[in-house]
């Protein structure tokens, strides 16, 4: 998390950790000293499949995993205010997943900014694809490999 600017955000998944609220504890401390905003997965930050109505959690940002159109559609209409559109390329964290391409994320961008969500890319994304997609103008990117 050193390398990450101040405003940066972090996703927590680590669903099967032995002691998850102490992460989620000393992750959130660690995220406040650095000015970086956490989004816990399957609480403030939710896998494409636990997005229901109601989702949104008070005024703390919640966003979603989006790998399609109706994916998009499902998080607009929970609530949700930002979604990780992915994988944009392909990723070594989901070696299977077929990669969307730039064509197919800016369709998905396109229709995300019809419904008012701020769409983040997130899938094989280092300085090089970054890049390539900036002319599309999405909010930002998450990333993995790129910042280990």
């Amino acid at each position: 998390m050193a390398v990450l600017p101040r405003g940066s955000g972090v996703v927590l998944r680590h669903y099967d950790a032995p002691d998850r609220a102490a992460l989620i504890a000393a992750a959130e401390s660690l995220c406040r000293a650095r000015g970086l905003l956490l989004l816990v997965a399957g609480n403030t930050h939710l896998p494409q499949g636990l997005v229901r109505p109601g989702a949104k959690q008070g005024i703390r940002p919640v966003t979603a995993a989006a790998h399609d159109a109706a994916a998009i559609v499902k998080a607009w209409r929970a609530g949700i205010q930002a979604v990780f559109i992915s994988p944009v390329f392909a990723t070594r964290s989901h070696p299977g997943a077929e990669p969307l391409g730039v064509l197919r994320f800016a369709l998905l961008l396109r229709l995300a900014r019809r419904h008012g969500l701020r769409v983040y890319a997130l899938g094989g994304i280092d300085a090089r694809s970054w890049r390539r997609l900036m002319p599309l103008m999405p909010d930002g990117y998450g990333a993995i490999s790129a910042f280990l």
